[in-house]
């Protein structure tokens, strides 16, 4: 082995030296950098692979490059700017200081939520100490930047097929930083609800209720998708649909076994009331299509598979077994009675085109997870994870009621916030550019928008000449390359 080698690895792994501080966990920095990874796969493939194959053939660039984007793009807000007002110093009850997240000094230090110290009453006495995890800040900027990435994808689910990639562009900043942000500080970095004991073990509000509201306002704002395209919108590919679906699934042991911050017991729990109550939703989401549809539908179970998983999300570590299974029977049943009964009698149901039904599976499923969190958490568990102690679900009597009620209050925040600032940010982008796709993109799709198709196979594989308004093939291309100037060859 070579000197510098032998010198690297001793530095490296020297626990009185700088890269190994005595404060650091190694078990917990790796598994939270896993878990955030596991997060990210959510997304980058996960949901790329889901929107790019649940939608209609003519969208699927452009449905897959919309989650591909937004990816991307959070990424730079959050460490310029967005990771230090939803987790950072206070600048109001609802909102952190915006300040980067670059720099090595601020990065290699231990993590600490500054905010998070709970105080009793008089606020002099600590009652729980302020969140400070055994590894760097590195990671907890990591991990808290997948979950902001992955709420505008999730959001992006309503809009698939007709919103101008443009205003997409400057739709998710925008809403990152002024939405987003809010959610995070005020129930995880510290903020007012923090304080006031809602609880939100891994976004069932910041994350899920917030895309699938404010995912429904910009539809409404963005407007339809074409006649012909909302009349018939099927998948193009099942089976790619599947796996996307199944990363998603996999992926959740690190969106919820994350949260503690910590390889420890309640991560483990948590991972496995994931699976409980997601299995549990997809079999009963089933089992209702076969019993009114007289078949089961795969989409259907991959939608059941995600109520289930917003449903336990909120409180994924705080209760128990067979808790999990009693909200995946209400996940799998609730979300789909909206979808399938009330949605076709409500007006402004009909009238607001959200594509892929991200208001049911996420904003339904992600307040009944709140609400059924506030009725089954037990104190016990609440006692490992929430920083106002003596917390529990009315389940179990004694000061449970309060928390339903906190956790309906939580709710309408977030629903209301998310309503108003949406709006704003939809009126805000429409004033630059046009949020919804002309009539001509929305007639032809990823070849319009993006110059690029799917799929290039015999039959679909013509191309829009823009300035003809007809479509060709690339055998009349090549000709058209070949002939003469001035020379038009019919093919």
């Amino acid at each position: 082995m070579a000197t510098a080698d032998f010198y690297n690895m001793s530095v490296a792994y020297n626990p009185s030296g700088i890269a190994v501080p005595q404060w650091l966990n190694k078990g917990d920095n790796a598994w939270q950098m896993i878990a955030a990874t596991l997060v990210g796969m959510q997304s980058v493939p996960g949901l790329v692979i889901l929107y790019g194959s649940i939608v209609k053939k003519k969208w699927a660039v452009n449905s897959a490059f919309m989650a591909l984007y937004a990816f991307a793009a959070v990424w730079l807000c959050w460490v310029t700017w967005a990771y230090n007002m939803s987790f950072g110093h206070k600048l109001l009850p609802f909102w952190g200081k915006a300040r980067p997240a670059l720099g090595q000094s601020f990065l290699i230090a231990q993590a600490v939520l500054p905010e998070s110290t709970q105080f009793y009453k008089g606020g002099e006495i600590v009652e729980t100490a302020w969140i400070n995890p055994l590894y760097p800040m590195a990671s907890m900027v990591y991990f808290q930047c997948v979950f902001a990435a992955i709420t505008l994808i999730l959001l992006a689910g309503s809009l698939l097929g007709r919103m101008n990639i443009k205003a997409w562009m400057l739709f998710v900043p925008l809403w990152l930083t002024f939405s987003y942000t809010i959610g995070a500080f005020s129930l995880w970095g510290g903020g007012f609800l923090f304080h006031w004991g809602v609880i939100d073990y891994s976004g069932g509000y910041v994350i899920h209720l917030s895309s699938g509201v404010a995912g429904f306002t910009a539809a409404y704002w963005v407007g339809p998708r074409s006649t012909k395209d909302r009349e018939r919108f099927p998948p193009n590919n099942v089976l790619l649909m599947l796996t996307g679906a199944g990363i998603l699934w996999m992926g959740w042991a690190g969106f919820n076994g994350g949260d503690p911050y910590s390889a420890n017991t309640d991560s483990s729990l948590a991972v496995l009331n994931t699976n409980i109550c997601a299995a549990t939703s997809l079999l009963v989401w089933t089992c209702l299509d076969v019993i009114f549809f007289k078949k089961p539908s795969v989409i259907g179970a991959v939608q059941g598979m995600i109520t289930g998983l917003v449903c336990i999300t909120p409180g994924a570590g705080l209760v128990q077994g067979w808790a999990a299974i009693v909200m995946g029977i209400l996940s799998g049943s609730i979300p789909w009675f909206t979808m399938m009964v009330v949605h076709k009698r409500s007006r402004l149901l009909q009238k607001v085109d959200d594509t892929l039904g991200v208001f049911h599976t996420h904003a339904v499923a992600g307040f009944l997870g709140g609400a059924t969190t506030g009725l089954f958490a037990e104190p016990v568990l609440c006692g490992m994870f929430v920083p106002v102690t003596n917390s529990r679900g009315a389940f179990y009597g004694g000061v449970g009621g309060m928390q339903f009620v906190k956790q309906v209050v939580g709710a309408l925040f977030i629903i209301c916030w998310n309503v108003v600032v949406t709006s704003i940010v939809c009126l805000v982008v429409r004033l630059i550019v046009p949020l919804r796709m002309p009539e001509e993109e929305l007639a032809i799709g990823d070849d319009a928008v993006h110059g690029e198709e799917a799929y290039a196979l015999w039959g679909d594989g013509e191309k829009y000449d823009s300035s003809k308004h007809g479509w060709y093939s690339d055998i009349e291309t090549t000709q058209r390359k070949k002939a003469p100037s001035g020379v038009t060859q019919n093919v």
